[in-house]
């Protein structure tokens, strides 16, 4: 005899996935401080995690952002572990630069820092060295070596700071040795040149701390305007400057 069919069956089938699904929009959305996302899948739980899994996972899980975060997440000392075993085996400047920044991306700058200091020696002429020398001293709070690094690099012929992170240190690391006016004229260069939303709302804590508050809001209303003139997939990347912004806007009077 045919079993018989429920109009709710499907649901019921499948109800646990859906909830699982949600939770890990949710979880997504609250390390990437997507305040709308968590919004969307907590109020349309179905759909809405449906849309923002589409709109925000997959391109994660497409571009290997996701397998990556999941390597670190379970196996956080793995990628350290595996350069040093290539260092050991061939202590080549490729594979010591490798391990530095396995060292930095596990917040072991002291160890990253030494060790790019020594193919530094060795390679006096590579500025690629110097500037990933300039981060991790960035990275390590020691701003006025960072300062030094940054330079040396623009020192190099016919080479100049053409990332934007790397011009947003220099820019912080100005403000955080005290060469405001500097530092000041690099946040208006990096957000006349690149829009970055990023610069836009260190420029606005800036102007907070000297009590501009004025200048300083426009600096954070301006994150919500610009954002729309960043490509999407980039957007998705920036949207936390936005959200930052406004939780400054709400301390200002």
């Amino acid at each position: 005899m045919p079993k018989p069919m429920f109009p709710f069956s499907f649901w019921s089938d499948y109800y646990f996935l859906f909830i699982i699904l949600q939770l890990a929009c949710v979880y997504h959305a609250y390390r990437h401080n997507n305040r709308e996302g968590i919004y969307l899948t907590l109020f349309l739980p179905v759909i809405g995690s449906l849309i923002y899994f589409f709109q925000e996972i997959l391109p994660d899980i497409t571009s290997g952002n996701l397998v990556q975060n999941l390597q670190l997440a379970l196996w956080p000392d793995g990628r350290v572990k595996e350069w040093e075993k290539r260092v050991q085996a061939a202590g080549t400047i490729t594979n010591k630069m490798e391990l530095a920044a396995a060292y930095g991306q596990r917040k072991a700058y002291d160890k990253a820092i030494q060790l790019t200091q020594e193919c530094a020696q060795s390679y006096a002429a590579d500025q690629g060295i110097f500037l990933q020398l300039a981060r991790l001293q960035f990275m390590n709070n020691q701003f006025a070596e960072s300062l030094a690094t940054f330079d040396k690099v623009n020192s190099f012929k016919g080479v100049r700071m053409v990332n934007t992170s790397d011009e947003l240190m220099y820019a912080q690391a100005l403000e955080a040795t005290a060469n405001t006016t500097k530092a000041e004229e690099a946040y208006q260069k990096i957000i006349q040149v690149h829009h970055s939303l990023e610069a836009m709302y260190y420029y606005g804590l800036l102007l907070k701390k000297q009590g501009r508050t004025q200048e300083a809001r426009e600096q954070f209303e301006r994150t919500k305007a610009e954002i729309g003139l960043h490509p999407r997939y980039v957007r998705r990347t920036i949207r936390k400057w936005v959200w930052l912004s406004r939780k400054e806007l709400a301390t200002l009077k």
